[in-house]
């Protein structure tokens, strides 16, 4: 194709024009020219009107006219019969096959040489007529400048343009903008050429070969006032829109320029009486300058991890190297001559260090920092250190001349620009910047590894202990804001910032192990505690607004375990004369003292409530944890507290008298406060019940029912425990369901009620109000993930059979005879009745989702029946066989028939797993449950369905070999050696020992006769020791028509059949069996209703005996192999030893020899006691479980009692149940402790497991214990029992005690 001609490229030019003007915003827009060249080639993709525009149409007619003969002959020759085989029939392949011809055709490479060189000659002509454009529209703006403003700048951003903002400008023109821009030219030509620079593209500018001079003369021009600002705005401009490699070159001429023009100017510091004002030209050209680098310093670490480290470095280096400018000097005493460095106006354009704080962001920038920190410019963190250093003593100093020290603070703290600034306003923007930079340091290793630092002055080096202690001792100082508007004197005050900093450590683990948990620290913290503990006054200028920022510190090291360990068990703290005491000691007599109003010197009733509960919620962090309770309660601090709460309450409830003239806000105001300081009572009441042993203390107050009443109100705006908990109040709320005073608590207060209906909720109403797009899924899972968190919530609350007692106990099912679609259940017996005991068409008619509904009361059901008291209880009032085998024996193919064959859908695959379950007594290898799945293949179910007793035989195995008539030769000789009256007193220590080495070599001969010989032994012995009956001895002794007149109850005749089905599978019982448990029975009914106490009590549980069956009795039953006489014997032996009070639960059940306030209280020694250490030790031995349990809303309190309650039955097998027992008996009562804690410790695989699928309290009730032997752990218990028995045993003593 031939050149284009003359007539063609005019066309072309005007098209090309119009075209740069269609597109202008978006180019204008691009901050560089390669931005503005990938808008052009990205313009098809970005813009919907290009192929309107009149040069692309000329482009598709040009390229038309050009290759169109082309293409129709490549088109011919690919779609001829030969050819089309080679090239396949797809319209995508033809076309890139034509497409790939065409661009390797001569005409193709003619065109786009023809075009290439008519587009160059289009280009440039524009290029030269925008030139003379340019050159014209300046010269006029020259005529019309006034003579005042030739200095000024006319090159805004905010008038950019493409013609003006994207100008394109040559090499030879940059060369001459360089050489006009050197000092010796006339100032004129040199703000001309940086007129013309600042119109000019930064990236062309930057990348030319003059840019080295054009540099070194910019940095020039920064000196000149005239000519300072046009340089900036280059700067700024080239800042924004160049890449790092680039702009790193401008900063650091930035930062050598602000150097060297501190060196010429030798600025002076002003002293007390002088003033730096800012408008100086000197000051103001140097603050912009800095203004500058620091936004730089906060915008570059969004880019410089895309570039090689050494431009970073550049950065750093040369940011360092000015800051640190005549840091010797600054470091001098106050009162000397003193400079103007470039640290301070850093200080106070930025003054919490925004930069520091972000180039310590990253690792990849903070690697540097740290490095270049500790080889070459130490001198700044020593400027830094010194400035606080000095900061604190002229605070001290102020103090001790009874002046204000809030005259070292910024004193104007108004939001109108300033131009005026004191010297002590400028030492106090370099203190705040030090401060921040400090913090910032102490968070990373290796920052704190750059102490200790040495500075002037100090004969010992600075440690990061001294630095922590000298952060301390500025909050102590600080003075109370005296300005009506706080906002920024808050904000800015010594004591936010060196809060700051502290709660930045206390939340790391690393920082605050080095930096808080160290004995100086703590010691500065109570100095002031310990000082107004002794009556003496504390060196504080606002006693209780520090003490109250002091009690947040604390609260916040105590909320973590370390720091925990540091106050319970360091005694470390001086505290009279020569008595030591540890920091919780401390803080609780000092939280004492604050309720009881004895300190006179903090009497103010509004600092005085909030200091007082800052202090207590510092005590809340300790005894809300098992091991900080055992150091606190005696000191009795929930008798205080619900003291305090009472008299707050009493006077809460007064109404005012209305006085004359009197306002009513402050009356308003007072009645707010005493409102505050109740809830914050009642609050910290409230957190006893995070643990066994507290909730026992909580009940004793007599306040517990308020206290969950506060909870549920919580609860209900799911409001978060308090600032340092990290989870809800689930656990609360698990811990105060395992107890009927607590269960009752959270029905009264509407926390039962309201679970139900938002159970009901999810389950049959689903969401209201919704527009119905498309069908709601069925659920595939047994119980849908919208009513999880609901299902889980009733488990944990209906985990203890105490709890199922009192929600259950004598409430008869509704069993209407129709029920509205709109009757919601409000209560358990209401869920069960509409869930659990669908007999009737009537409720399944009620049902929206019969089957989904069903099923999911069975699984409810299913997890309730684990609990073999609560099975007994819903069997004897409700008769939950009979209706489940009832309703299998309806879903048949053909009911009322016997040749019908079962149904096999969820709900009866649900029923006959509970069958199974409740009628199947056994350990994992005794019992095999059904499973609640189908399977593949031809028989999905082979598991035998029933409607009728007896089960199938496949539900049990084989049982274990117990040996009944022999005995082991080793055991046969300990017992033998017990009748050797002169080894009576050691044969005890004899027995440990034999006792273990028999469980880990042989624990299988410890069954059968040989187990009931030992243990008979074993308590007849320590029973007849004075020092080991821990209880007065049994004098019972019963006539016979007394026994046979007592009268057992349902649920005693449920569980004495429960008992023979066992006793029956294990092959221990003979013919009568029945009638010999049931005599039992009757005799141990009759001899603990002698030691029972008479009570008032409402609760359920505490009326008409034990509630639920004695699983011990029938254990030990079967241990004697059925034989009354020695089962009662030793039963008898059993209840004056220290361990009846924990392995027998119907023995202290409301006994006699615990105090009466414990007896009717309803919660058993084995939860308040064993339960609570289980906790304890499980947080230090087994951390891991200690933290699954507290994320799944579950606690292993709740699991452990009920494991104990039943002995084990259906989770271990006979033979570890035995062994449990034995150890419990002959090792010690703790052993009951250490038991449980390897039980967990054996399961955490699982229990892990199963807490990230939420199946964890599903999972430990229904599942069996596997694989667990107790001789396998003996070594474990061993060791616990060396480290815990003195605290655990001390404690199981002090059960006869009242309650502290």
């Amino acid at each position: 194709m031939s050149q284009l001609s003359a007539e063609d490229e005019v066309e072309l030019q005007s098209l090309l024009r119009q075209l740069l003007r269609s597109i202008n915003d978006k180019i204008s827009d691009a901050p560089s020219t390669e931005c503005a060249e990938e808008i052009l080639l990205h313009l098809e993709e970005t813009d919907k009107n290009f192929h309107n525009y009149e040069f692309v149409k000329y482009l598709r007619q040009y390229v038309e006219s050009s290759l169109g003969t082309v293409v129709e002959e490549e088109t011919k020759n690919l779609t001829r019969g030969d050819e089309q085989h080679a090239i396949g029939s797809g319209h995508d392949t033809l076309v890139h096959a034509v497409t790939r011809r065409t661009r390797d055709s001569a005409e193709y490479q003619q065109m786009m040489q023809t075009l290439k060189s008519s587009m160059i000659i289009v280009v440039e002509s524009l290029i030269n007529k925008f030139e003379e454009d340019q050159m014209k529209k300046e010269e006029i703006q020259k005529q019309h400048s006034q003579s005042n403003s030739q200095y000024a700048d006319n090159c805004s951003d905010s008038d950019s343009s493409f013609n003006q903002s994207y100008a394109f400008i040559r090499k030879e023109q940059l060369q001459v903008l360089a050489e006009k821009l050197d000092s010796s030219s006339p100032k004129e030509v040199r703000w001309e050429a940086l007129r013309a620079l600042c119109c000019a593209p930064p990236s062309d500018v930057l990348s030319c070969e003059s840019w080295s001079s054009l540099r070194r003369n910019l940095c020039a021009a920064l000196s000149d006032p005239d000519l300072s600002d046009n340089v900036l705005q280059f700067f700024a401009k080239s800042f924004s829109s160049s890449p790092l490699n680039v702009t790193r070159e401008i900063y650091t001429s930035l930062a050598k320029s602000v150097e060297s023009s501190f060196l010429s100017h030798k600025l002076s510091f002003p002293t007390a009486t002088a003033h730096m004002d800012i408008s100086r030209p000197e000051i103001s050209r140097l603050l912009k300058q800095i203004r500058l680098m620091n936004d730089f310093q906060k915008e570059v670490t969004t880019f410089w991890i895309r570039h090689p480290e050494k431009y970073m470095e550049e950065v750093i280096e040369s940011t360092f190297s000015l800051l640190s400018f005549h840091h010797e000097h600054g470091s001098a005493s106050p009162r000397a001559e003193k400079s103007l460095e470039p640290i301070h106006l850093m200080a106070l354009l930025d003054v919490k260090a925004t930069w520091f704080k972000k180039w310590m962001h990253g690792y990849y920038s903070r690697t540097v920092v740290l490095r270049l920190l500790e080889r070459k410019y130490k001198s700044m963190i020593v400027a830094a250190l010194q400035q606080c250093i000095h900061y604190n003593e002229s605070c001290r100093r102020l103090t001790n001349e009874a002046s204000d020290p809030q005259s070292t603070e910024p004193q104007n703290t108004s939001s109108v620009q300033r131009s005026v600034y004191t010297g002590q306003e400028l030492e106090y923007a370099f203190f705040v910047h030090s401060l921040c930079v400090l913090g910032k340091l102490l968070i990373y290793t290796n920052g704190r590894k750059l102490f200790p630092v040495k500075v002037k002055k100090h004969k010992d080096p600075v440690s990061l202990t001294d630095l922590i202690v000298l952060l301390i001792n500025i909050m102590y100082q600080h003075p109370e804001p005296v300005h009506s508007d706080t906002s920024h004197t808050d904000s800015l005050s010594p004591s936010c910032l060196a809060m700051e900093v502290l709660w930045m450590l206390c939340e790391r683990t690393e920082c605050a192990a080095e930096c808080l948990y160290q004995t100086p620290v703590i010691e500065t913290l109570l100095n002031p505690v310990i000082a107004l503990l002794n009556g003496q006054q504390a060196e504080l200028k606002s006693p209780a607004a520090t003490l109250t920022l002091i009690a947040d510190v604390l609260a916040r090291i105590a909320n973590t375990n370390r720091g925990l360990a540091l106050f319970l068990y360091e005694m470390n703290l001086v505290v009279a004369d020569s008595e030591r005491a540890s920091a919780a000691h401390v803080i609780v007599r000092f939280a004492l003292r604050l309720l009881d109003k004895e300190l006179s010197s903090l009497s103010d009733p509004d600092g005085s409530h909030a200091l007082c509960g800052a202090f207590i919620f510092v005590c809340r962090q300790i005894y809300n944890t098992c091991e900080g309770l055992q150091v606190l309660r005696p000191y009795g601090l929930h008798k205080a507290v619900a003291a305090a709460w009472k008299e707050t309450s009493s006077l809460s409830e007064r109404v005012p008298t209305p006085v004359p003239g009197a306002t009513t806000e402050a009356s308003a105001h007072e009645q707010r406060n005493m409102v505050i300081w109740e809830e914050t009572l009642l609050d910290s009441l409230l957190n006893f019940a995070a643990t066994p042993k507290g909730l026992l203390l909580l009940q004793q107050t007599g306040a517990i029912n308020e206290c969950v009443s506060y909870m549920f109100s919580r609860f209900t705006k799911k409001l978060q425990v308090s600032r340092c908990e990290k989870f809800g109040y689930g656990v609360m709320v698990t811990q105060v369901a395992a107890t009927a005073p607590g269960v009752v608590a959270l029905h009264s207060s509407g926390f039962v009620r309201a679970l139900v209906l938002e159970l009901w909720s999810a389950l049959e109403c689903g969401t209201e109000d919704i527009r119905v797009v498309r069908p709601k899924p069925t659920p595939m899972d047994p119980i849908d993930r919208s009513c999880l968190k609901s299902f889980l919530s009733l488990v944990n609350l209906l985990s203890s059979s105490h709890s199922v007692w009192e929600l259950l106990g004598r409430q008869p099912l509704a069993n209407k005879s129709e029920y509205t679609l709109r009757e919601m259940p409000t209560s358990i017996p209401d869920l069960i009745d509409r869930l659990i005991a669908v007999n009737s068409d009537a409720k399944i008619h009620s049902l929206f989702h019969h089957e989904q509904s069903h099923t999911f009361g069975l699984r409810l059901l299913s997890v309730l029946c684990c609990n073999l008291d609560s099975f007994l209880l819903l069997e004897s009032q409700y008769n939950i066989c009979s209706m489940l085998l009832q309703s299998q024996g309806e879903d048949v193919t053909e009911p009322g028939s016997n040749g019908g064959k079962f149904i096999i859908d969820s709900l009866s695959l649900e029923r006959n797993h509970v069958l199974v379950r409740v009628g199947v007594v056994g350990g994992p290898s005794e019992r095999k449950l059904p499973p609640r799945a189908l399977q593949e293949g031809e028989h999905p179910y082979p598991w035998p369905m029933f409607s009728s007793y007896p089960l199938p035989p496949c539900y049990t195995l084989d049982p274990p070999n117990i040996n009944h008539n022999s005995q082991d030769a080793e055991i046969s000789a300990l017992l033998a050696s017990s009748k050797d009256t002169k080894n009576k007193d050691s044969w005890m220590e004899m027995c440990k020992r034999q006792y273990c080495n028999i469980m880990k070599s042989r624990p299988n001969v410890l069954t059968g006769k040989g187990l009931a010989d030992l243990l008979e032994t074993v308590v007849a012995h320590l029973s007849s020791s004075a020092s080991e009956s821990f209880f007065s001895p049994a004098q019972y002794k019963a006539e016979e028509q007394t026994v046979k007149s007592a009268v057992l109850s349902s649920v005693e005749h449920l569980g004495v059949d429960t008992c023979l089905r066992y006793g029956g599978f294990l092959k221990l019982l003979k013919e009568g069996a029945v009638n010999n448990l049931t005599l039992l029975m009757r005799h141990i009914r009759i001899f603990l209703s002698t030691q029972r106490v008479k009570t008032s009590s409402e609760l359920i549980t505490q009326q008409d005996g034990y509630p639920g069956h004695d699983w011990l009795v029938s254990t030990v039953f079967l241990i004697m192999a059925g034989d009354t006489d020695r089962s009662l014997r030793l039963l008898l032996n059993l209840s004056s030893l220290l361990t009846s009070a924990f392995i027998w639960p119907a023995r202290i059940h409301a006994s006699v020899h615990i105090p009466v306030e414990v007896a009717e209280s309803g919660i058993p020694p084995v939860y308040s006691c064993t339960a609570h250490y289980v906790e304890m030790l499980l947080k230090t031995e087994v951390p891991l479980v200690h933290s699954a349990f507290r994320m799944s809303g579950f606690t292993p309190s709740q699991m452990c009692l009920h494991w104990l309650t039943q002995c084990f039955w259906n989770y271990l097998d006979w033979t570890e149940i035995c062994h449990y027992i034995s150890t419990c008996v002959v090792m010690g009562p703790d052993y009951q402790v250490y038991m449980c804690v390897s039980i967990l410790k054996h399961l955490q695989p699982d229990i892990l497991q199963r807490t990230q699928s939420q199946e964890l309290q599903v999972f430990l009730k229904e599942e069996p214990i596997q694989d667990f032997k107790v001789s396998n752990y003996l070594d474990f218990m061993q060791e616990l029992e060396s480290r815990y028995r003195d605290i655990i045993l001390t404690d199981m003593k002090t059960i006869r005690d009242p309650v502290e």
